[in-house]
């Protein structure tokens, strides 16, 4: 099979409905719009609105906040970090740093630091440092034997 004979199923795609195209295509003079109003205009941008109700995201009450300035990191799993050193894509006897993590393919970008959570389980011993990590993620690795080190994010 070649790339010029590939093709949609039949009648997978259907074709765009074609208005104003005279009266004999079923859909001319208004295209189907009806007539007058505003949804029979162009730019039309009606939105939430109820038809002079108060509309629904006015009726409920507005609740909680989202902080300007919060910080998003990259979350990584013990687990992961154990299978990519069985992989041979981490060195378990050099320091993993942030920047050895996205090399080896565990996530793409850092955003605001690295988070290591305590998913999966690891039995190697190594050195960590990244951004954060839970509680439990840090005993995990010192019970392996390794270390874990919160460093302070780059501002």
């Amino acid at each position: 099979m070649k790339l010029h004979e590939l093709s949609d199923n039949e009648g997978a795609a259907r074709k765009k409905k074609r208005v104003a195209r005279g009266p004999g295509s079923g859909k001319g003079k208004t295209a189907g719009r009806g007539i007058k109003g505003q949804k029979s205009r162009s730019g039309v941008a009606i939105g939430g609105y109820e038809g002079g109700q108060m509309p629904l995201y006015r009726r409920l009450p507005k609740r909680g906040f989202n902080k300007p300035n919060q910080k998003q990191f990259a979350v990584i799993n013990l687990g992961l970090i154990e299978k990519f050193i069985g992989l041979g894509k981490l060195d378990a006897k050099a320091e993993i740093t942030e920047d050895a993590l996205i090399a080896a393919g565990l996530t793409k970008q850092k955003l605001d630091g690295i988070r290591v959570l305590n998913k999966g389980e690891i039995k190697t011993a190594v050195k960590l440092v990244v951004t954060g990590a839970s509680a439990a993620a840090i005993e995990a690795v010192k019970a392996a034997g390794g270390s874990l080190t919160v460093a302070a994010a780059a501002e």
